[in-house]
């Protein structure tokens, strides 16, 4: 089969590798989108030890099933592969495990044209829906499991909050679009490139500004921040920029640089959640509402070819893409 390897720091290579063993358990998926993760940046760039190249990539899937009791099923795939016998996992709290995995992670991921996956993570798509918009379930269920926490914590409904979001990805551009569908009376997104600005723009009701140049929101403003960086930077506005008594949501994992003020953060009873990943009811919940529209018509997403998969890569690091989400197509 055709693949896409990481091979070292800013190197990817199409080639022929071979088709993925099945271990008990587990289905073979013909896949006909991949989307491009900020953490397969991350590897990409050299900053993730977990990920040793060479090594297929690749986390964000759907595909048809080939073979088994599922064959010919339209599925998108849930890449967290738990144990499903400890505490965390018995208390629906999978992302917790301390013996999780991930495809593209510690097992063959899905820049390829076939996966293996186990076949319980599988879930079925209805045929109104693409597979290019279903592969966006996983990075919609990570935003979708931050907005659901802080909602748990506010003690007004959302609806009321001043938000921000920093960072205009996949996961801080999908964040804005839940917040949009939940009503919130004020959404402000920072995002320091030109491209991305006018994207978002014309993806959300939200008032969207370079945080390097722009003029900023006053400090002490949004009872709600999420942070989709996770750089000291961000970490730093986040602190200056919530509300007192609010809440900063932390999904990125840019860097683990100082940044985060914990003195103003005790001073004035300021809530700091780590969220990562999401729970098998996050992923049907996010699959619904891609299904219903809930997002819009997604025409902000943009596709290539997997064998044009290193210029993408290319094209993000150099931010030289409008899109927050660039899906890659096996076949």
């Amino acid at each position: 089969m055709k693949a896409l390897v990481y091979t070292g720091t800013q190197s990817l290579d199409f080639r022929d590798e071979p088709e993925p063993e099945l271990s008990p358990g587990d289905s073979l998926v013909k896949i006909e989108a991949s989307g491009i993760c900020g953490s397969d940046m991350h590897a990409w760039h050299g900053h993730d030890a977990r990920r040793v190249p060479p090594m297929i990539l690749g986390h964000e899937l759907a595909g048809t099933v080939m073979g088994g009791s599922r064959e010919g099923e339209r599925v998108a795939i849930n890449p967290l592969i738990s144990c499903g016998v400890c505490r965390d996992c018995r208390a629906a709290a999978p992302n917790l495990c301390a013996h999780r995995d991930l495809v593209g992670l510690g097992r063959a991921g899905g820049y390829a044209q076939y996966v293996a996956v186990p076949t319980i993570n599988l879930f079925s798509i209805p045929d109104s829906l693409t597979a290019i918009h279903a592969s966006l379930m996983e990075p919609t269920a990570v935003s979708l499991h931050a907005v659901h926490l802080a909602e748990r914590v506010l003690s007004r409904p959302i609806s009321e909050c001043r938000t921000l979001v920093i960072g205009g990805g996949a996961i801080g551009a999908l964040a804005a679009l839940i917040l949009q569908g939940k009503g919130v009376r004020e959404i402000a997104v920072a995002e320091t490139s030109s491209f991305r600005r006018e994207s978002l723009k014309n993806m959300c009701n939200a008032t969207v500004y370079d945080p390097l140049s722009d003029d900023v929101p006053p400090d002490n403003h949004f009872e709600l921040v999420i942070d989709a960086v996770g750089s000291g930077a961000t970490r730093a506005a986040s602190s200056r920029l919530v509300r007192t008594g609010g809440i900063i949501s932390h999904i990125g994992l840019q860097d683990n640089n100082e940044g985060l003020d914990t003195r103003r953060i005790t001073l004035q009873e300021i809530t700091f959640i780590g969220n990562y990943t999401y729970n098998q009811t996050d992923l049907q919940a996010s699959l619904d509402l891609l299904a219903d529209g809930g997002l819009g018509d997604l025409a902000w997403v943009e596709t290539r070819p997997l064998g044009d998969g290193a210029n993408a890569f290319e094209d993000i690091h150099h931010a030289r893409t409008p899109s927050p989400k660039i899906v890659l197509l096996p076949h």
